[in-house]
């Protein structure tokens, strides 16, 4: 027995789909498995890879929280959550605070595994809702405004990249993560064909006078197309077809990791921090912004700059590429 899955509970939530207990016979036949697996998948499936990692990292802090208090994370108990949240807001040791925002991304973290566990954990018990309320008001602060990446900016940031494999990756996911407005996990999720795998977020497809984009957004499936630019220098149509014919890529996912050397694509697909990475990255390196103290021009750029300035082409015409905002975006 574990204290983070006490006897009597329920087990974790990649196995909490199993056989009913009335199908007789036809348990363990493979009558029912073959579902029991789609079942599985469909239940991942139904939040998304970023957020099931992150609620299973909140369910093993809280877990490991309650361990070091003497009691046990089930069943859910508002009081002693209140408190774990108290705890987390103002820390008793050198234990830095987190911010509003992840105490709330925590919560519903806790939420969601309660449910998976075949609990109920009511965030508006006045135990819990009470002291976020009191959390809120009294340590919220405002949002800092990202800055929009401008033309200019795009070009001085593409420049400051090398030209070997690694380069040029990272110079077509600028590109066209600017030229389409994409959020970064949008990035990072295309992959070459149509369902090539089960990760997959979206896929591209080249065409003469462009590329169109279909992907699975947080709004549901969208697509964007992406014209060519002025110059193949700024065009990011030309920099992913450089990328998939140096990097060897016809299948799967479009982004992924480079040898140490930057001369050789892996299979391991990126995560969309190291698009966060390679924007501050390059953001320094370019000199956007100089006039500011370094630790400022770092807060002001995010993988939302991308598609702070514009509007992506979302394709609802009959004929595609009538207008290039690729050219009008400065590319």
């Amino acid at each position: 027995m574990t204290v983070d899955e006490p006897s009597g509970t329920k087990p974790t939530d990649s196995d909490a789909l199993a056989l009913p207990s009335h199908t007789g016979g036809l348990a363990g036949s493979g009558a029912l498995d073959r579902l029991v697996d789609t079942a599985r998948t469909y239940a991942q499936a139904s939040t998304a890879e970023n957020t099931n990692k992150a609620y299973a990292a909140d369910w093993k802090h809280f877990a490991r929280w309650c361990r070091l208090k003497g009691t046990q994370p089930l069943p859910p108990s508002p009081e002693m959550i209140g408190l774990y949240l108290t705890d987390l807001a103002a820390p008793q040791r050198k234990t830095p605070a987190l911010s509003v925002s992840t105490i709330d991304r925590r919560l519903s973290g806790l939420v969601w595994n309660y449910a998976q566990r075949g609990f109920t954990l009511d965030r508006k018990d006045r135990h819990i809702a009470a002291i976020m309320a009191g959390i809120k008001r009294t340590h919220a602060r405002p949002p800092v405004q990202k800055e929009a990446i401008l033309p200019d900016d795009i070009r001085a940031m593409v420049a400051t990249l090398p030209h070997d494999l690694r380069g040029l990756r990272d110079r077509t996911i600028l590109l066209i993560g600017y030229a389409g407005g994409l959020r970064r996990s949008e990035i990072v999720s295309l992959n070459v064909g149509k369902d090539n795998t089960l990760d997959s977020g979206g896929w591209i497809e080249i065409l003469d006078d462009g590329a169109v984009l279909t992907l699975n957004a947080k709004t549901g499936w969208r697509e964007v197309e992406i014209g060519r630019g002025s110059s193949d220098q700024t065009c990011p149509v030309h920099a992913l077809e450089q990328w998939l014919h140096f990097a060897k890529i016809d299948f799967g996912p479009v982004f992924v990791r480079t040898s140490r050397d930057g001369k050789r694509a892996l299979d391991t697909r990126l995560n969309n921090k190291h698009v966060a990475r390679l924007i501050k990255a390059t953001v320094l390196k370019s000199g956007i912004r100089a006039e500011l103290p370094e630790a400022e021009r770092l807060a002001l750029f995010s993988g939302h700059s991308l598609r702070a300035g514009h509007a992506s082409a979302k394709v609802t015409r009959r004929d595609r590429f009538r207008v290039n905002l690729t050219k009008a975006a400065g590319l």
